[in-house]
């Protein structure tokens, strides 16, 4: 089974049932740890079991379920050094995207990013944290879109899932949103300099570009060695 998602645009069933597993693990619907059962989820969702279990299939790929054997997984568990892995590469990346995007961006780029940010301010104002978790991911999925690199773009999709996960854990709703609001009026500005402040202040983990040592002070990772 198909459906029209856009004029003569035909979707399948897998990726919608794809989209519906994955929105409702990013939105803490489905918690760490969840079983994901072929038959269970097939007839939960009204389909078959093959667009399930390609889906399931696709989710591993993306990182945010575990395989296990035959016809069932787990939504995944990120552990401590899981999620300062990501923190990691997202600092790395975060800081080239905002930076190219306040040196490219173009109008109709700032426009899908104005967009975006409004959707978050209304939905943080409103109290809709589900709503306004995912708006805070489009914000910053939209300035890597609109950074002018398509490689930046590429690797960006490889790891897109997880980083939104980790973007979707915050409970401050309106200073996530006041901190984007930031960002967007620098970019809109073209201000490298200070967008380069900001999103380093926006992540809170400027001691993950600088300091090589800082799991050794952490009080999760501090035991574990690090190769």
């Amino acid at each position: 089974m198909v459906r029209m998602s856009a004029p003569d645009v035909f979707e399948p069933e897998s990726v919608r049932v794809t989209r519906r597993i994955r929105d409702e693990i990013l939105d803490g619907v489905r918690l760490p740890g969840s079983k994901l059962v072929e038959r269970d989820l097939a007839e939960e969702l009204g389909v078959s079991r093959v667009p399930v279990r390609e889906a399931l299939k696709t989710l591993v790929a993306e990182g945010l379920v575990t395989p296990r054997p035959r016809t069932w997984a787990v939504v995944r568990e990120f552990t401590p050094a899981d999620v300062a892995d990501l923190n990691e590469v997202r600092s790395a990346l975060e800081v080239l995207a905002f930076r190219l995007a306040a040196n490219r961006r173009t109008r109709e780029g700032l426009e899908r990013l104005r967009a975006a940010l409004e959707t978050e301010l209304d939905a943080a104002r409103a109290g809709d944290a589900a709503r306004a978790r995912r708006a805070a991911a489009d914000f910053h999925e939209t300035v890597t879109a609109i950074a002018g690199n398509d490689l930046l773009f590429e690797i960006d999709g490889l790891l897109r899932s997880r980083i939104r996960w980790l973007l979707v854990q915050h409970e401050d709703l309106d200073r996530v949103a006041a901190e984007h609001q930031a960002l967007y009026d620098a970019i809109a500005q073209r201000d490298v300099t200070r967008v380069s402040t900001l999103i380093l202040a926006h992540m809170g983990n400027i001691r993950y570009l600088d300091d090589p040592t800082w799991r050794e002070d952490d009080p999760l990772l501090g035991a574990a060695p690090v190769e």
